[in-house]
Order: structure tokens, then C-alpha cells, then sequence
């Protein structure tokens, strides 16, 4: 019988690769504290994004705490998405801060910059969109936006490592942009994060947050321990030198899908000047209901998609306030993403993309319609 298909998974570099880097750490002696590979990954993926600072965390969660935490957004409101995994919405309250949540745009599903200025209020502090999927937010009247109105953006870039929108990193927007590598993303090291900070003293203050507000014996700030080890450093050496044939694999696995299912499912549409990184594949149902008979053929076989993001973040039971977000909670009723990683043999996307449409029939719709009508 067949393996099980999942959603995603993970790249692993060959073994003796890692292995160089396990001899490293065991002559060192030297685990965690900010250690050489530590450091060595943080200069690759600072060279590697073109930015000024980089900062290599223990998750994307913590990634996004510290960046809040380090621009001094303390008990206000932050304009954020509803369409996103839940650590955007679990970090805003975290750090006791209220999440204000503005529709998306139905196109590509990020925050819709044409309703962010009526969700102002003197007690606003911040923007956090998501490039979600990969896509890139509208950064350019986002930023306008804040601007005027003196507000800081935070961008959740989980899904945008490796992308670029008109030849700079995705992850180089905003006043800080997090990223996470964990074990599910194109890059990873095992669990991680990151932040990318313009500001040279908020980048300060943001490396003394996750090493405990102190330097040596010196203490200065509060803090907490988002350092990470050695090890993980180590995976994210070795899966670093296969970064291009990782995207290059994805690409070729998502071309054969759209090849195939053209006709058959909803796409978000990529934004001119985006050079994709092929972080998911999602598709769009015309109903719940067809997503449910075809998650239901699709088990059957052994192959298991995901639905990305269920449900709508507004919807939470534990989030303050009464947001109308319609788009987004009907794209997240109908969505979900399909196995993409490496290693997906395209003859195992083809019986993907045949069960799916043999449960929905060989029929074309126009899915951007019903949502513009919404």
C-alpha cells in the first residue's frame, strides 16, 4: 500500500551534512548562548535577504511578541487579519494588546488596505498584515497609511521567506517583518523564527528582549529567552545550501498543478512585481460543502490537504468585539491547501488533481465574482 500523502513535508539535508555540523557543536562544547553556527546562519540569511538586521528567534510566535514588545506597543489596538494562522492573532493578545480585525481583498486574501483607515482610533498603535501564502500584502499604501497617521507596521512574513516583490526581500517592509522556520516551511530549522529590523536601536532593544534584557552582567530591560540552539542552527546550515533546489522543486510541483486544475478550482492571483516562492498551494471550492466531499475522496486514497485557515480569526470565542469580515470568512469556509513539498512525485499530483475533479465535475467557475459580490 501506498504512503500517506500529507499537507507538507519536511526537507531534510543528507545526514552526513548534518553530521559535520553535530561535530562542530561536539568539539565546541558550546550549545546554546549564541553560539558560532548560531551566528554563522544569522550572517547567511542577513547576506542572503539583502537587510540590515536580522535576528534568528526560537519560533515565529516569539518573533512576533518581540517585535511588538521591542516598538513599545503595549494596551492599545492593532489592525490585523483575520485570514491567518492563529499565533498572529495569539501573539496581539499576549502581549495584552486588542486585535481590530479588517476584511481582506479578494483577490490574493490579504489585509485590504481600502478598510484599514475607518478601523482607526486614537487608541490604534499598529498595522500587522500577513503575506499570506506567500502573497504580498499592498506594502506600498499600507506604508502610506501609516504614515499618515503615525502608526508602525509590523508584517507577519511566516510564509514569505525567499520571496521578493519588485526585487527586495518580502521580508524587508514595515518597521519589523517576522518569519518563521519551522519544520512545515520551505526553510527550516526544525523550529525558528526570525525578525528583520530597520531600526538599528529597536533592533538593540529587540536582541536584549530574547536573551533576558541583559548583556553579560549588565542588565538593562526586561526580557525572555527566545534564543535558540546550536543544533537548530545546524539544520538550518545544512538545509540552507539546498534553498534553491527546495524552490525549485516547489515550482515545478505547483506548475503541474496549475496545469491541471486551471479550470477546476479558485486561485489567489499573484501581484505584479512578486517573484513567488511556492510557500503553498491553495485552492479555492465553490463551497464548503464541495471542500468536505472532496477532502472526503481524497482521505480515502491516503492523501491529506489541509484547510488553511479555518476558522476566520474574527470568529474566535476568546476575542473581544463584533467584526464583519465576510470575505474572509467565506474564503476560509471553501479554502484549502494541497500536498506541496520536494519530493511529491508529479504522478501522485496527478491522482490528486483527478480525484478533485472527479468530486467537483470538469467544470469551469468564476470564483472571483461571488467574492467581489460579498
Amino acid at each position: 500500500m501506498a504512503d500517506n500523502i500529507y499537507v507538507t513535508k519536511s526537507f531534510l539535508p543528507p545526514i552526513k551534512e548534518y553530521e559535520e555540523y553535530l561535530k562542530q557543536i561536539f568539539d565546541n562544547c558550546i550549545l546554546t548562548n549564541q553560539g558560532k553556527l548560531l551566528m554563522q546562519l544569522e550572517k547567511k540569511i542577513t547576506s542572503f535577504l539583502n537587510v540590515e538586521n536580522f535576528q534568528y528567534v526560537t519560533n515565529g510566535t516569539l518573533a512576533l511578541q518581540l517585535a511588538l514588545d521591542s516598538l513599545n506597543i503595549k494596551n492599545g489596538e492593532i489592525i490585523t487579519t483575520p485570514f491567518t494562522y492563529v499565533a498572529t492573532t495569539t501573539s496581539i493578545l499576549w502581549e495584552r494588546c486588542e486585535p481590530v480585525f479588517v476584511d481582506i481583498e479578494p483577490d490574493n486574501f490579504t489585509l485590504d488596505p481600502a478598510k484599514i483607515e475607518k478601523a482607526i482610533t486614537p487608541r490604534t498603535k499598529a498595522i500587522l498584515p500577513v503575506h499570506v501564502f506567500g502573497y504580498a500584502c499592498d506594502v506600498e499604501t499600507i506604508q502610506k497609511i501609516a504614515d499618515k497617521h503615525e502608526l508602525k507596521v509590523i508584517y507577519d512574513g511566516a510564509h514569505a521567506f525567499a520571496a521578493r516583490y519588485k526585487g527586495r526581500s518580502l521580508l524587508d517592509f514595515g518597521d519589523i517583518t517576522t518569519c518563521s522556520f519551522h519544520a512545515t516551511k520551505l526553510f527550516h530549522t526544525v523550529e525558528g523564527g526570525g525578525c528583520v529590523v530597520k531600526n538599528d536601536i529597536v533592533n538593540y532593544r529587540l536582541n536584549l528582549a530574547k536573551c533576558f534584557g541583559h548583556d553579560n552582567d549588565a542588565y538593562f530591560q526586561i526580557g525572555i529567552n527566545a534564543k535558540q540552539s546550536e543544533f537548530h542552527a545546524a539544520m538550518g546550515l545544512a538545509n540552507f545550501g539546498h534553498l534553491e533546489e527546495i524552490l525549485e522543486k516547489r515550482r515545478i510541483v505547483s506548475e503541474t498543478y496549475d496545469s491541471l486544475l486551471n479550470d477546476a478550482v479558485g486561485r489567489p492571483k499573484k501581484q505584479n512585481g512578486l517573484e513567488y516562492n511556492y510557500a503553498y498551494y491553495p485552492v479555492v471550492f465553490k463551497s464548503e460543502e464541495e471542500l468536505l466531499s472532496v477532502f472526503e475522496a481524497l482521505n480515502a486514497e491516503g492523501i491529506f490537504p489541509r484547510r488553511y485557515f479555518y476558522p476566520s480569526l474574527n470568529k474566535l470565542s476568546y476575542v473581544k468585539g463584533d467584526f464583519s469580515c465576510p470575505i474572509s470568512e467565506d474564503i476560509a469556509s471553501r479554502i484549502a491547501c494541497l500536498p506541496l513539498y520536494p519530493d511529491l512525485a508529479l504522478h501522485d499530483v496527478e491522482r490528486i488533481c483527478l480525484i478533485i475533479r472527479n468530486v467537483i465535475g470538469k467544470r469551469a467557475f468564476n470564483y472571483s465574482v461571488s467574492l467581489k459580490s460579498v
